[in-house]
């Protein structure tokens, strides 16, 4: 897959995982009734927004250590009543995808591989 395929992939995850976050938290399932603090785990995913939407290399690395919180935390509220295990499943998978498509991103776009490829078509 091109850069440009696995930016606009990770863009579209980020922001399926931010809207699930919040109607999950806020609305859907809320720890508490009418909605908890636990809306503000948005925000290190809004942080990495602007840093994906812009194609920053940086942001893709270090966005793909933060990711596997959200990863942990999908994984451990299965266990959540209904409809929370299933929301906590499509954060786990939605996690899993932007992991991927961050850490391919990452590794096609690293300079030594891009020198190597403009010295291929000298």
């Amino acid at each position: 897959m091109t850069p440009k395929t696995l930016s606009l992939i990770a863009s579209i995850t980020l922001l399926a995982l931010i809207a699930l976050c919040l109607a999950w938290e806020a609305i859907l399932a809320p720890l508490r009734p009418g909605g908890s603090w636990m809306t503000l785990k948005v925000l290190p995913l809004m942080v990495a927004l602007f840093g994906i939407l812009r194609g920053k290399r940086y942001t893709y690395q270090w966005s793909s250590m933060m990711i596997l919180l959200y990863l942990t935390e999908g994984v451990v509220r299965t266990n959540d009543p209904a409809p929370g295990n299933a929301l906590a499943l499509a954060e786990a998978v939605l996690s899993v995808i932007f992991f991927v498509v961050v850490v391919l991103y990452a590794r096609n776009t690293a300079p030594s591989r891009l020198a190597r490829a403009s010295d291929n078509e000298a």
